[in-house]
């Protein structure tokens, strides 16, 4: 069995178990067999089962969407940060690099601070999607000015979009203190945390809604996966050799924005999953982005489930934003590479 092969199984495996385990724990314990036969009777696969009414409505209508939600954006975030930092040759860049989370955040933020003011009319036709949608906008809108900043001759130069990601990075921050500062009490619970992201207002529309938004980036992106490896050895060498460097770093940054966008819209904020997994891939199954990318997207559904689960058990009944758990998780990682990579990154 090749090394690919037991990655694959050894993730899909592990990310089944902590569905599993996920599913069962909360305020209301539910064993592993009744989860089995729960989900079994809810997909029609059995029907003469008994189960509990009430443990079959939490898994069902409470833990199943949230379990879902964060697979969902677990794998946008893991095969994003992958392959921004393919596209960058940088194993420390994220999706968050070019602006993506800053005008998202500066958006949803906006919008809580101003909503009774500026936002009445398309507050009483969203509704609750209105948060979810101005995010949505700012993070396309962010990336959109870093693309068009970072073009040189009609063409995207990765060094510019790093600066001008900087730049939008530095303006949405100051912009979102600003609007921060201005807010009262309650608007500013809710900016805190929303800012540290959390999956708790998962319900079945919020899943179908982002879901077209995900699974297209997670099923278009690994076939990006040779042209990154060609890209890896230099712009200039890759063309040469027949690679249009172009049109993967267009389809990388738009595909990504598009997953992180839907992703930040429903959940805010969460840190270091497109910065700790792919690096984590990358040092148990090698560079090969053909295998880096997919796996990306399975690891990052397993650590965000399983971040999302000690979120909701390590202080229950308080739930800890999740945002919280993945920086923990995340901070001695990125440690790490910028001690094993500091003579790199500084040359």
């Amino acid at each position: 069995m090749t090394k690919t092969k037991v990655i694959y199984i050894s993730l899909t495996i592990g990310l089944v178990l902590v569905i599993l385990f996920s599913l069962g724990m909360g305020a209301m314990k539910i064993a592993v067999m009744d989860t089995v036969k729960i989900l079994a009777k809810g997909a029609g696969l059995v029907k003469n089962v008994s189960v509990d009414n009430l443990a079959e409505n939490v898994l069902l209508y409470v833990r199943l969407p949230r379990v879902l939600l964060g697979l969902l954006v677990g794998a946008a975030l893991g095969i994003s940060g992958a392959a921004i930092q393919g596209i960058f040759r940088n194993p420390l860049a994220e999706p968050g690099l070019i602006g993506i989370s800053a005008g998202a955040s500066l958006f949803a933020v906006l919008i809580i601070g101003f909503e009774a003011v500026l936002f009445v009319t398309l507050g009483n036709i969203l509704g609750f999607y209105l948060l979810a949608f101005g995010a949505f906008a700012g993070a396309g809108l962010a990336a959109m000015l870093v693309y068009q900043f970072s073009k040189t001759d009609g063409k995207p130069n990765v060094a510019t979009m790093l600066l001008a990601g900087i730049a939008i990075n530095a303006l949405a921050g100051a912009l979102t203190g600003l609007v921060t500062y201005m807010a009262d009490e309650q608007q500013l619970r809710t900016i805190t945390f929303w800012m540290l992201g959390s999956l708790g207002g998962a319900n079945w529309n919020m899943i179908w809604g982002i879901t077209p938004f995900v699974l297209i980036p997670v099923f278009l992106l690994p076939f990006y996966g040779r042209g990154l490896n060609l890209f890896a050895i230099g712009e200039h060498q890759a063309e040469q050799i027949g690679m249009n460097p172009n049109k993967i770093k267009s389809g990388v940054v738009i595909l990504s924005t598009l997953a992180v966008g839907a992703c930040v819209s429903v959940t805010g904020i969460i840190g270091f999953v497109g910065l700790l997994v792919p690096h984590i891939i990358r040092l148990v199954g090698g560079v090969d982005h053909r295998v880096v990318l997919p796996a990306s997207a399975l690891l990052g559904a397993l650590v965000l489930t399983l971040s999302d689960m000690l979120a909701r058990v390590l202080v229950a009944p308080v739930e800890l934003p999740i945002g919280v758990i993945t920086a923990l998780l995340g901070t001695p990682v990125f440690l790490y590479i910028l001690y094993k990579d500091k003579k790199k990154i500084l040359q």
